[in-house]
């Protein structure tokens, strides 16, 4: 199979068995429901899966001794090629599960690059994954390359870092550094994308949520376009800008961004700093929440978590409650937006509450505007219809000495008008 490449769909599925380790039995379904959804967006098939109460792995093994005896029993029962740790496993985790097992071992992190492999379809989105398979492969390369390791393809040796097991530590610290460099291009290529789109001054905002809230189905039912919009993980993997028109004649930048997930590893969160800068220098987040899963809560917090982690955390945030179509009852709605301040229910593949959503949009790019009051010379004139196209005029006045203009702006407008303040 060719590198980054989808795997083909004659090729028979991966069969596999879950291994959770939880102290906390009331997330047992949320957390096993996830990890099955992943399993399946990396074309595996789920055959079994063993649970054991702990607080913390067990440090040789991840579980216990009598669990790795009846998760070896069952590998062999349900002809599992794979066995998958809903955790991050160390080196001498992996090999002696391996060993014990006699199949592969998959950490959760593994699994998700490798579906992260399959959604890779830029240049960017390939060095961003490769640079995250290595970093993740590194520490580990002298005890995880045993028999079942050196098998090629298949959950977590797929895509642009398939081949990097066979390299050593040296070739893969030469190959880390010329992919950062090479991301710190995308990276500089990006914020010129951001200074060539200020030349409009209309506010950024950008699309956030975990995996499969709905982010992309609303970014096409707000611009018209036909993005992937997969209730698979990660369907979004490379960010997409487009233009937004709102009511009143106001618009907005909207930046769609890959999906968050729990425990989301930082090495990983890192190798996609470029990409995930675009939430950084927004204007306003746009929170995207499943609340017809039964585990929003736990996801929204994961996403407010991750965005203290990218430094996004104080900027304004409109929470929108998305899939409301999927409720059995709405009748805690009305209380749920009560409780979240600048929030709305909306069903973005319905279109449902889309004109709330708007009224909602138009609000929090309002008070982004800065109020300014500036005499403007004849000869820059132009800068007059600049705030009835970018904000809100109060006031002008025609003047000998020039155009007296009391409005509120967007804040791009304002510092340019900054030098004609009276």
């Amino acid at each position: 199979m060719a590198k980054g490449t989808l795997a083909s769909t004659t090729e028979p599925a991966e069969r596999c068995v879950l291994v959770f380790i939880n102290d906390d039995e009331s997330e047992d379904e949320v957390v096993e429901a996830e990890l099955e959804g992943l399993c399946e967006a990396s074309g595996a098939e789920v055959v079994g899966s063993l649970r054991q109460r702990l607080n913390r792995p067990v440090a040789s093994t991840f579980i216990g001794k009598g669990k790795v005896e009846e998760l070896t029993v069952l590998a062999k029962e349900t002809g599992a090629d794979v066995a998958i740790v809903d955790g991050e496993l160390n080196a001498v985790q992996t090999r002696n599960l391996s060993e014990a097992l006699e199949c592969r071992v998959v950490d959760r992190t593994q699994l998700i690059l490798d579906i992260f492999a399959r959604r890779a379809h830029t240049r960017e989105g390939q060095l961003q994954v490769e640079l995250a398979q290595l970093t993740y492969l590194l520490p580990k390369l002298m005890t995880l390359y045993t028999k079942f390791e050196r098998q090629k393809g298949g959950i977590g040796l797929r895509g642009p870092g398939e081949q990097k097991l066979e390299s050593d530590r040296r070739l893969v610290r030469e190959r880390i550094s010329k992919l950062k460099s090479e991301l710190e291009d995308v990276r500089r290529v990006r914020e010129q994308q951001r200074v060539g789109r200020r030349k409009f001054p209309f506010p950024f905002a950008s699309l956030v949520g975990y995996t499969s809230a709905g982010k992309s189905t609303l970014m096409n039912r707000l611009a018209g376009t036909e993005l992937l919009a997969d209730a698979m993980p990660f369907a979004t993997l490379d960010p997409t800008t487009r233009k937004i028109d709102l009511p009143e004649g106001y618009s907005l930048f909207l930046t769609d961004t890959v999906g968050f997930i729990r425990n989301l590893p930082t090495h990983l969160i890192a190798a996609f700093r470029a990409t995930l800068e675009e939430v950084a220098f927004a204007d306003l987040v746009i929170h995207v929440v499943d609340v017809s899963h039964p585990g929003w809560e736990m996801q929204a917090d994961t996403v407010v978590e991750t965005l203290d982690e990218l430094g996004a955390a104080d900027k304004p945030i409109l929470t929108v409650f998305n899939k409301i179509d999927q409720l059995p009852d709405r009748s805690a709605l009305r209380a749920l937006i009560a409780e979240w301040p600048n929030s709305v229910a909306i069903s973005a593949l319905r279109g449902e509450g889309m004109a709330d959503f708007l009224d909602h949009v138009l609000s929090n790019v309002r008070a982004l505007l800065k109020p300014i009051s500036v005499l403007i010379p004849y000869l820059e004139a132009h800068f007059v219809q600049e705030c009835y196209d970018f904000g809100r005029v109060h006031q002008v006045d025609y003047a000998e000495e020039g155009i007296k203009v009391v409005a509120e702006v967007v804040s791009d407008l304002a510092e340019r008008l900054k030098r004609y303040a009276k």
